[in-house]
This record gives C-alpha cells, structure tokens and sequence, in this order.
C-alpha cells in the first residue's frame, strides 16, 4: 500500500501538447507542430523540417532568443513561433518582421488645463472651460457660463446707482439745512443791533 501511494505521489505532471510553428534559418521552410516538452517539440521539428544534423539550436523566430530549457520552454505561449539553427547558421531578423508596438509613455498622471473665451465681444468676463485629461488618454470637458455672474454684476451696479443718487440727494438736503442753521446762529448772536442811518448836514 506505501509503494502504491509513493508512485501516485512522485508520478511527473504531464502537460498536454500545445501548438508550435516551427521554420528553417531563411524561413523558407514553416511547419505546425504540437509537443507537450523541449525535447519533443526538438524532435518532431527535425523531422517536419527535414534536418539531418542534430547538432542543432532552437532560437524565437523574432528576437533570436535560444530555447534551451524545459522551464523556459513551458513559458512559451501557443502558436509561438521558433526557429531551427543548424551548426554554423546565425538567426537573422526578417524581411516581413514587424517590431512590437510600444505603448505611449505616460508622462503624468493628470493634466488640468483652463480656457477662457467669449461668446460675445460684448462679454466682460465670458466663459470658462476646465478640461482634465488623465494618462494622456482619456479626457473630461466642462464648461462654466458666467451669465448668472454678469446679471448679479448688472443689479450690483443698479443698487450702487441708485445708492448714489439717494447719498446725493441727502447730502443736498443736509447742505442745505447746515446753511440754515448757521444763518440762524449769526443772527442769535448779535441780537440788538440794527443798521445805522447816515446823518446829513445841512
């Protein structure tokens, strides 16, 4: 019963076979294989591909990086493309060979920009748009119309108007009653006096 349950226990995991293509070092030969390990996958592109060496090195098809290891090789997704170099034969980039696409560099986080513009000439202040973009690809637009602001500005302007003229007036008013007063207090202050009459001699 141990023996039994040691073999269940230590029995290597077997990965099921994935799809490979496989090309000669011009490229001029491409076959399809499916192989569940290295050697596997070593031994059936020699004989899709008709090489006879087995002096040979397995390299990815786009950079040239060698296959060499088992765990490296489990790595590899499906449908990955290697390619077969015999002895003396050098991986080279090919013609049809597109380099991967970059993604953008991403050089902030968020960017906050203010746009201020007019809707009439006549517009004192006019209108302000707050766009915000973040990693430089997505955006968020607003626009802020200051016509509420201009109205409150116009009945400002009407109540100081107005406040003026009322503040005018009352000082007219207030001048003219000073005047008064004073007229007044001159007169209380030299109570019997009375205008002399020239005298004539005849």
């Amino acid at each position: 019963m141990g023996s039994q349950t040691k073999k269940v226990l230590f029995t290597p995991l077997m990965h099921p076979a994935r799809p490979f293509r496989v090309s000669n070092h011009d490229r001029s030969s491409r076959r399809g294989v499916m192989a569940s390990s290295l050697q596997e996958l070593l031994s059936k592109t020699l004989d899709a591909l008709v090489v006879t060496s087995q002096l040979v090195t397995l390299v990815l098809e786009e950079d040239g990086t060698v296959v060499d290891t088992e765990e490296f090789f489990q790595t590899l997704g499906d449908n990955t493309h290697l390619m077969v170099l015999e002895q003396g034969q050098k991986w080279t980039l090919g013609g049809s060979h597109t380099p991967a696409r970059r993604p953008p560099q991403r050089r902030g986080i968020a960017k906050i920009t203010f746009d201020l513009y007019k809707l009439s000439p006549k517009d004192v202040i006019g209108c302000l748009n707050v766009k915000a973009t973040m990693y430089e690809m997505y955006s968020v637009s607003y626009d802020i119309h200051c016509t509420g602001f201009k109205a409150m500005l116009r009945a400002l302007l009407r109540f100081l108007s107005h406040a003026a003229q009322v503040t005018g007036q009352c000082l007219v008013h207030m001048g003219t009653y000073m005047l008064q007063v004073l007229a007044e207090t001159e007169e209380q202050a030299v109570p019997g006096s009375r205008p002399q009459r020239a005298i004539k001699s005849g």
